[in-house]
């Protein structure tokens, strides 16, 4: 970008992107995150897979947010320009008005996310959503409910044109000496394209110890399973999630997890994040919680799975299969019900509808049913109050919605914190995109946990949802596995 452009964006705008072009052909993602973060906190790495193993177009690494912000409940922290205040405010609220304040230019060549809002949200705020939502389980982990940084420094990845675009956010104040504001920029982009022409990196190592990969309470758990069929029984719910925790301990380079993660189980969202007070999160996430583009709403919900097939007709037989069974159906379909519910409370009357009806989408390893609900949102109402109107997903819950937050919480006695939340970002436009929290590990200096939950029914038997929770926690403990061993010679 030129400076006349940058000077006719001013005229309109008040946060502008000053950006740069480079060639990616020699250069990964990850390469460029690990020689990044050396001289920056507060770091991330997105990414994603299109369905079988194509990586999509953009990749995004960010790092020194201008602004961090966490909350505990309705303790918000804002830290800022070496400063931390506390403000008793709704974490949302904040982000609503944080975004409500900028005018971002729509630049032809440039990615959809160009810089922005970038976290996690913690499961348990949704009891800043719902009055009715208290939580009484333990919170072993004692982490923030929530942590985003506020990104102006990107550098997005184009796949498709093997390009790196470095992109430097510039706010735009009263009588702004645009000269010296755009200058400023563009040294910082020469800085950083310098840094990333020598991306040596010393070698990295994992390791893992002390590994709890079973549920060491599994005659509790066949008893909290027949708890949650009893409320079914009972008319209290339809569905109950229920959950159980792992944990682990680690030394070394929590990276080498995600590498393994995004090679074990490649995603459509694939993230890690680097917070301060040695907070790290690594997640390789296939569900969509929602996305707001240019006003629309969209949720993607996913209920059903059979592994792939090892041939093309064994494929076929097992995705018939997937689309005739009746119990996958039936859940499915209540989820899409719980998503035109979620949306009709933000959008316009009659504007919600399901796009894509139960197609089969395939993965690497497994595939799914996949429906579209889409609508327009209302006047007035913006991308945090759709995200209010659908978290949490109903994968992670049940159904009723509420009532099964409330039975979860009194049956597993232990907060989610990080699982079954969301992690995604918020564009300067108001746009938004975030996962469901699963495939997901959390770690806090040494430690390490992840979780993994089992849709309860009727006539679920508690074996099978034993089996099932095993199952999917498998993904994070073979990816704990071959991140010790990831840069070996892969032929031994």
């Amino acid at each position: 970008m030129d400076f006349k452009s940058f000077q006719s964006f001013a005229a309109n705008h008040n946060m502008i992107p000053v950006y740069e072009i480079i060639t990616a052909d020699l250069l990964t993602p990850v390469a460029a995150y690990l020689k990044f973060r050396e001289k920056r906190k507060n770091s991330f790495l997105l990414e994603s897979v299109e369905g079988i193993g194509r990586l999509a177009r953009f990749s995004f690494i960010g790092g020194s947010p201008k602004k961090l912000i966490y909350n505990y409940g309705n303790q918000l922290f804002i830290d800022e320009a070496s400063e931390t205040k506390l403000e008793q405010k709704d974490i949302l609220e904040y982000l609503s008005e944080s975004i409500k304040g900028i005018n971002y230019p729509q630049i032809e060549g440039l990615p959809d996310f160009s810089g922005g809002i970038v976290g996690y949200f913690g499961y348990e705020n949704v009891s800043q959503i719902e009055n009715s939502i208290g939580f009484e389980g333990n919170d072993k982990l004692e982490i923030p409910d929530s942590i985003f940084g506020f990104y102006d420094l990107l550098i997005a990845f184009d796949h498709f044109k093997h390009q790196i675009i470095l992109i430097k956010n510039v706010r735009i104040e009263n009588n702004s000496a645009l000269e010296n504001l755009y200058q400023s920029a563009k040294e910082e982009l020469a800085r950083l394209r310098d840094e990333l022409k020598n991306t040596y990196i010393n070698d990295r190592y994992f390791e893992l110890s002390n590994t709890n990969s079973e549920i060491n309470d599994k005659e509790k758990f066949f008893d909290d399973v027949n708890r949650c069929k009893k409320h079914i029984t009972e008319g209290d719910v339809f569905q109950i999630v229920l959950s159980r925790r792992f944990e682990g301990e680690f030394r070394g380079d929590l990276l080498n997890v995600y590498r393994a993660l995004r090679i074990i189980n490649p995603s459509p969202y694939m993230y890690f994040f680097e917070f301060a007070n040695n907070i790290k999160i690594a997640g390789t996430s296939p569900e969509d919680l929602l996305k707001v583009k240019n006003n629309k709403a969209t949720i993607l919900p996913i209920a059903g799975t059979r592994k792939r097939g090892k041939t093309d007709f064994e494929d076929l037989e097992l995705e018939i299969d997937l689309i005739n069974d009746p119990k996958e159906i039936a859940e499915h379909t209540m989820l899409v019900d719980l998503a035109r519910n979620d949306l009709g409370r933000v959008c316009k009357f009659g504007s919600v509808n399901v796009i894509e009806d139960k197609s089969i989408t395939k993965f690497s390893h497994v595939m799914h049913i996949v429906s579209k609900v889409e609508g327009e949102l209302a006047e007035g109402k913006n991308c945090i109050d759709a995200l209010k109107a659908s978290f949490p997903a109903g994968t992670v819950t049940g159904a009723p919605k509420i009532k099964a937050i409330q039975l979860i919480d009194e049956i597993e006695d232990l907060k989610r914190n990080v699982y079954a939340g969301a992690a995604g970002y918020i564009d300067f436009r108001g746009n938004l995109d975030m996962c469901i929290a699963i495939r997901t590990l959390f770690a806090k200096e040494n430690k390490l946990y992840w979780q993994a939950g089992a849709g309860i029914v009727a006539d679920s038997k508690p074996e099978l949802e034993y089996k099932e929770i095993h199952n999917k926690a498998a993904v994070i403990l073979n990816a704990l596995k071959h991140a010790e061993v990831i840069d070996e010679n892969i032929g031994n």
